[in-house]
């Protein structure tokens, strides 16, 4: 059985544990989760369906698909995947995001397994799951490719994995640090290490290194003229997601 690094960064997730009781909170510290979090459900949705051929008119669409939504947090996307039909696990690092995702489950109705762990420690277990949400994460982990590696192992064959993440340049630097938690104060300061972001091209890289196929990658860009997100075939400058499937 292959072994897995950990690539906890214990500082990243402390930064978490600090926010854990503001999740659920649209004006709270995760405001900009909040806000991005239609757009980020409108491409999820459409990548699994086209790629499991699901019809999204139908109920519970996701029926029979096994989900690891890895930095799950509070739940902003296990909870709709469930809603969806699919078979949730949310895993997450920081321990305090645990309960109170567990507790909004509860009061919304809904069955999803939670656990206070990481990606390398689901491989280490032989977890399979056809499809892995892994959103916002790999910018905050010690090695993004033993990370990606892990959650490479994670996947069934033909399973898909979503990864997004900040793009590293000036744009980046003044929209998503300067202008997230300094000039709109959405964020704490130090949510995020510049250095830390990850290029297009780089994670396309180690998306391949990892043994996935990269198959689409978009950019989430922000109006702030009409205050909403889109998604744009183009504009990866900062914010973007991608799509990869592991080779069946």
């Amino acid at each position: 059985m292959q072994a897995f690094e950990n690539t906890i960064d214990p500082s990243e997730v402390a930064k978490f544990e600090a926010m854990a009781s503001e999740w659920w909170d649209p004006n709270g510290k995760f405001k900009p989760l909040h806000m991005l979090n239609p757009c980020r459900l409108d491409y999820i949705v459409s990548q699994i369906a086209a790629e499991f051929n699901r019809e999204l008119g139908k109920d519970k669409p996701f029926a029979g698909l096994r989900l690891l939504d890895i930095g799950c947090g509070g739940g902003l996307l296990s909870e709709p995947m469930t809603r969806l039909g699919a078979t949730v696990v949310g895993a997450d690092a920081a321990e305090r995001n645990i309960p109170v995702a567990q507790v909004h489950a509860e009061q919304s109705g809904l069955k999803i397994d939670y656990r206070h762990t990481t990606a390398e420690a689901l491989a280490a277990a032989s977890e399979q799951f056809d499809i892995i949400l892994n959103m916002e994460v790999v910018e905050h982990v010690s090695d993004p490719l033993s990370y990606l590696t892990a959650c490479r192992q994670l996947l069934k064959p033909g399973g898909l994995h979503l990864c997004s993440t900040i793009n590293r340049n000036i744009k980046s630097y003044t929209m998503a640090i300067i202008g997230a938690e300094f000039v709109m104060r959405w964020l704490p300061r130090g949510t995020h290490d510049w250095q830390k972001f990850i290029t297009p091209d780089e994670l396309h890289l180690l998306l391949e290194q990892s043994g996935v196929t990269p198959v689409d990658r978009k950019g989430f860009v922000f109006n702030p003229i009409t205050w909403s997100w889109s998604i744009s075939p183009q504009d990866l400058s900062v914010n973007y997601v991608t799509s990869s499937v592991k080779p069946a």
